[in-house]
């Protein structure tokens, strides 16, 4: 058993939910159960998919739950694109944004490629 916390990745896409979860306060109300639940349920998914990960015994289970945060990593980064088509937020804020999920994302193939060779 690994402990999730001691892993970069992890910890990347913690700041990364943390950040989203400040940035979608300022969304419309109209979408508390719309996008702002969507994106950061999208972000917070990334982070608990590499925790749980690293609670199952095999690293063929750790990889795959490292796909689902992949999966969950790209799940935000259309909900950003949303935001941004929608005029929810600034196109600053989507391109810093977007350059986390994108680290984030290269991290999780690269942990997944090394998963692989082992």
């Amino acid at each position: 058993m690994k402990d999730f916390r001691e892993l970069k990745v992890w910890e990347k896409s913690h700041q990364l939910t943390l950040e989203i979860y400040k940035m979608t306060v300022g969304f419309p109300k109209v979408e508390q159960y719309g996008i702002t639940s969507q994106i950061r349920r999208a972000a917070a998914s990334i982070g608990l998919n590499i925790a749980e990960g690293c609670g199952r015994g095999s690293d063929a289970d750790f990889k795959r739950f490292l796909y689902f945060s992949l999966g969950s990593a790209t799940e935000t980064e259309y909900c950003m694109q949303l935001a941004l088509d929608l005029h929810y937020i600034s196109n600053d804020a989507y391109v810093v944004l977007n350059d986390q999920i994108n680290e984030v994302k290269k991290m999780l193939f690269a942990f997944i490629e090394k998963l692989k060779q082992e």
